[in-house]
């Protein structure tokens, strides 16, 4: 996919929007956005629930601008580079969790899978739903899914907690 326009990292929403430039990796783009959020994560993962679910809706909403912005001046709808909505869609995993290398990766496995594979729901958001609401909904979604499949490893005793 070519876009029309180039990156610039120096304009803030495209700064964001390209995951601190992340998104701007060679090979799996999403994959390397994705571990962008983990500042975010070790920054709050002692914060109360609420809070983090506070920051979760702040980033997400944020990411409609963010990417939707950024996509306006690529020319393409979802380009690869853009990849805050994987920064979203990986804390919202993580949100409750007590962090171990264990709830680390199998909170990135399950958000990837849930990302890429895009079972149901996540599949029509990602086809149904255009513009910086549609780049952020599928990503948040796959979140979400993956963030109750984590806490249930977690409650079965199959992970720390």
């Amino acid at each position: 996919m070519t876009s029309k326009r180039q990156f610039n990292l120096k304009r803030p929403h495209q700064l964001f929007g390209l995951g601190f430039g992340t998104g701007l990796a060679p090979v799996a783009p999403g994959t390397f956005g994705t571990f962008a959020a983990l500042p975010f994560i070790f920054t709050t993962m002692y914060f109360p629930l609420w809070l983090q679910i506070v920051f979760a809706v702040v980033i997400s909403i944020f990411g409609i601008w963010a990417c939707g912005k950024t996509a306006d001046d690529l020319g393409v709808h979802d380009h690869p580079a853009i990849v805050w909505d994987e920064v979203a869609g990986y804390y919202i995993t993580m949100i409750g969790a007590a962090l171990s290398w264990q709830t680390l990766l199998v909170g990135f496995l399950l958000f990837r899978f849930f990302d890429i594979a895009k079972p149901g729901p996540i599949r029509m958001l990602d086809k149904r739903v255009h513009g910086g609401v549609g780049i952020m909904a599928d990503d948040i979604l796959a979140g979400i899914f993956s963030l109750v499949c984590l806490q249930a490893l977690i409650k079965a005793g199959l992970l720390p907690f």
